[in-house]
């Protein structure tokens, strides 16, 4: 008998038919042998290894399991039965979980430094950002509001306002929601725009009629894309007598809101405000907010802000030089 022939009885297979009926190499087999994960049953005179009918299907569960993604300890106490499979599988299904949401981040923050061009610095940035816990991430957003609406959590009018400022990433955020997560933790902590923010908040704030229960915040904002949208949409001119009807709607909302009289100083006022309410970096948090939340998007109030405060200033009412249209 050569050294390839098994002994007589069962079927047994040589290491190299063993390889061939499974797809893995001679190596492998025999690494596996050599760990204990699959045994020979035997070997030939001239110690070649023969391995029973069985060990096909242990390699296919072995292979399967690597492949997988499985550590060789684990898949030891598999085939060995030591643990049992579903269990197994439940646990590596949450450990891939965890490495899909890191893959996701990682992605996320290149795709940004990508489109933004951003130095090493700005990169560590984001990736730390990025990597925030759930309880990170509420303290920077509380940090944030607190700062914002400071002095404001009581007040009626601005419980509701803070509640819908307030982003909440899901616990299996799309990329585009991690992207949009990192810029609006950047703007969290630009100085400057919570200054900003701040300053339209307390305005709005000491614009509140003393009975007004909702409050002006949301008020002012939806009354100028109610008033103004429509005649930007339509092409209408800011210094047109029809502009100046909107902006007598506009004026009249302010002044009933506010509970003063429609003058001259409430029109500069007004146009103060809208001014404070300008910053692009208002609408581009009220996107970024939106992405993270899965709210549908608002339309920037920009440009309703623009054209209702050049409509003001072409009538004289809004202080500072006229704008032509």
């Amino acid at each position: 008998m050569n050294s390839t022939t098994p002994p007589t009885g069962c079927a047994r297979y040589p290491i190299g038919e063993l390889a061939r009926r499974t797809g893995l190499s001679v190596k492998t087999i025999r690494f596996y042998s050599d760990s204990g994960i699959v045994t020979p049953t035997g070997r030939s005179p001239s110690g070649y290894r023969f391995y029973g009918v069985d060990a096909v299907a242990r390699l296919d569960l072995v292979r399967t399991l690597r492949e997988l993604g499985l550590d060789l300890p684990t898949v030891r106490k598999v085939v060995d039965r030591e643990v049992a499979l579903p269990e197994v599988a439940a646990a590596h299904v949450e450990a891939l979980d965890v490495q899909i949401r890191t893959l996701r981040l990682r992605r996320a923050v290149l795709t940004a430094v990508a489109r933004r061009g951003s130095s090493p610095e700005e990169l560590d940035l984001m990736h730390r950002l990025a990597k925030l816990s759930e309880d990170e991430r509420s303290r920077l957003i509380g940090e944030f509001l607190d700062t914002v609406f400071d002095g404001l959590h009581a007040h009626p009018a601005f419980a509701a306002v803070i509640r819908s400022m307030t982003p909440e990433l899901p616990d299996d955020p799309s990329t585009e929601q991690v992207e949009a997560w990192v810029e609006l933790a950047e703007l969290f902590q630009d100085a400057d725009f919570r200054t900003s923010v701040q300053g339209m908040a307390q305005d709005l704030a000491v614009d509140r009629a003393p009975d007004d229960a909702m409050g002006l915040p949301r008020i002012l904002a939806e009354a100028l894309r109610s008033l103004a949208e429509p005649a930007l949409a339509d092409g209408v001119d800011p210094a047109s007598p029809q502009a100046a009807r909107i902006v007598d709607d506009l004026a009249a909302h302010y002044a009933r809101t506010a509970a003063r009289p429609d003058d001259a100083a409430l029109r500069a006022r007004l146009t103060d405000r809208l001014d404070g309410m300008n910053d692009p970096r208002r609408d581009r948090y009220l996107h970024l907010l939106a992405i993270v939340n899965g709210w549908l998007a608002p339309q920037p109030l920009a440009p309703a802000l623009n054209w209702t405060v050049r409509a003001l200033r072409a009538r004289g009412d809004g202080g500072g030089s006229p704008v032509e249209g």
